[in-house]
């Protein structure tokens, strides 16, 4: 989908292609179109239509992850933390309508369907109306060149709504670009751990491929590492390294993850955990705190991981099982 340049707001028109506002812009435009149609679609007697673009509508949910992981933490480092505190409950009101819609459309349940997606629209329209007037311009008033450029980066990871390939934003950051060959060291080289040796690949291999995300958080209360698997529960991008832990949640969860860093500093619980439903899967969710030889809290480690087909489990199986 390629957008009028006049369609743009005159502090976007003239921002380079592929900067992350003007690609915000571009899936609204996106965004847009797809409620248009669906307004126009009477999903009793196109359902299938009805089904395809609230499937393509649904996708909205990579541009408030983006937003919430990649654009909030950098307004933060600015001390701009009314859009993770305030947005974020708006993004998490519309996926409430979104999931209140799908629960519908599993059952095909078309009744209202109707009035639920203009209720829809309206919602985001009006996020919209506020993302032009106050969220992207003071963003842009606030970061730099090199924010936006590292931006970037951590923006292809979590992905877009729009279907095309978005065209380059000009070239990574000079910072960004030898950053894996000046942080690799000696590639041969090995650190002693508590038992055994690794060196820094076989580490980064060994965290990527576990079937778990994990989440540390240092003792101040700021996110050092998560690991790239390629199947995380949870999105995370660069954006959130440094972060202040309590704004890399939604805003209801907030004081639960609050609650349990200060039991786990006090020294009165060491693990908490949680199991929910979430598209569809079922998530564990552990926290366990951190604390040196002298007992010293150091942290909190976030483990999340699917245990679907876990539970699903019986009996033994003691034999190699794979199918030739």
């Amino acid at each position: 989908m390629k957008s009028l340049e006049n369609a743009y707001p005159e502090y976007v028109q003239v921002l380079p292609e592929g900067h992350p506002v003007k690609v915000y812009f571009d899936e609204n435009f996106y965004l847009q179109e797809i409620l248009r149609e669906l307004d126009d679609t009477n999903p009793e007697q196109e359902f299938q239509k009805f089904f395809n673009l609230f499937n393509e509508l649904c996708e909205v949910e990579k541009r408030y992850a983006r937003k919430e992981n990649q654009l909030f933490p950098y307004l933060e480092k600015y001390g701009w933390t009314g859009p993770s505190q305030g947005m974020w409950s708006f993004h998490d009101a519309n996926r409430d309508l979104l999931r209140a819609v799908r629960k519908k459309i599993d059952i095909k349940e078309t009744v209202g369907l109707d009035q639920d997606i203009r209720i829809i629209a309206g919602e985001m329209q009006r996020l919209a109306m506020v993302e032009e007037m106050r969220l992207f311009p003071y963003a842009l008033e606030l970061l730099s060149e090199d924010d936006w450029l590292q931006m970037k980066e951590g923006d292809e990871e979590i992905g877009w709504m729009l279907k095309e390939k978005l065209p380059l934003y000009e070239k990574l950051a000079p910072s960004l670009e030898n950053k894996s060959t000046r942080s690799s060291g000696n590639p041969m080289g090995a650190f002693h751990l508590e038992e055994g040796y690794l060196n820094q690949e076989q580490i980064n291999l060994l965290l990527k491929f576990m079937p778990v995300d994990l989440t540390y958080v240092d003792e101040n209360d700021r996110v050092l590492f998560y690991n790239r698997g390629e199947d995380r529960v949870f999105p995370r991008s660069a954006g959130i390294i440094g972060r202040e832990v309590r704004f890399c949640h939604p805003p209801k969860s907030v004081g639960t993850v609050l609650k349990i860093l200060e039991e786990f500093k006090k020294g009165t619980k060491d693990e908490a955990e949680f199991w929910i439903r979430f598209k569809g899967r079922v998530i564990h969710i552990r926290y366990f705190a951190l604390r040196n030889k002298d007992g010293n809290y150091k942290g909190v480690i976030e483990m999340s991981q699917d245990i679907t087909e876990i539970q699903k489990l019986e009996g033994e199986q003691r034999l190699l099982s794979w199918e030739d």
